[in-house]
């Protein structure tokens, strides 16, 4: 015997699954945004972190020196081993630098390290002590975040 019932479909129209994938489309593209955000944030954190324990070092040197580190100085492994027991090397590259040493101008991706006056060499003789210092950093999320000496 053959049945007349009407044999009823089961599943999903094509409509029904496009506007599945476009939701997931959407929602897809706002965790990536989201993603990166929280990336940039954390990176320009470490930035701060990482400024804030270089004036920590660069204080306490001064501190028991009366004067500051020149950029020669900070950047020498040897020299910070022995001056400044704390401070780890990772301190000084930026989350997305390559070097770890400071540089003497603002630039993206490098902590700078400018010393006052311009000319000082810790030598009486010929340039003086290192007086004051600007440490900045460049943030991804906009702006640089400064710290400078507490002298």
């Amino acid at each position: 015997m053959i049945s007349l019932k009407r044999a009823t479909s089961r599943g999903f129209t094509i409509v029904e699954l496009l506007i599945v994938i476009v939701v997931i489309g959407i929602l897809a593209g706002l965790v990536i945004v989201t993603y990166g955000g929280i990336q940039s944030k954390a990176r320009d954190d470490e930035r701060k972190t990482d400024v804030k324990a270089l004036q920590s070092q660069l204080e306490v040197y001064q501190a028991q020196n009366g004067k500051y580190p020149t950029l020669a100085n900070v950047n020498d492994a040897t020299w910070r081993s022995t001056n400044m027991k704390g401070l780890e090397s990772d301190a000084l590259q930026d989350p997305k630098g390559s070097a770890q040493t400071l540089d003497d101008a603002v630039a993206a991706n490098v902590y700078a390290y400018v010393v006052t006056p311009a000319n000082c060499d810790n030598d009486p003789a010929v340039g003086g002590d290192c007086t004051g210092y600007t440490l900045t950093a460049t943030l991804e999320g906009g702006g640089t975040y400064v710290k400078q000496s507490l002298n």
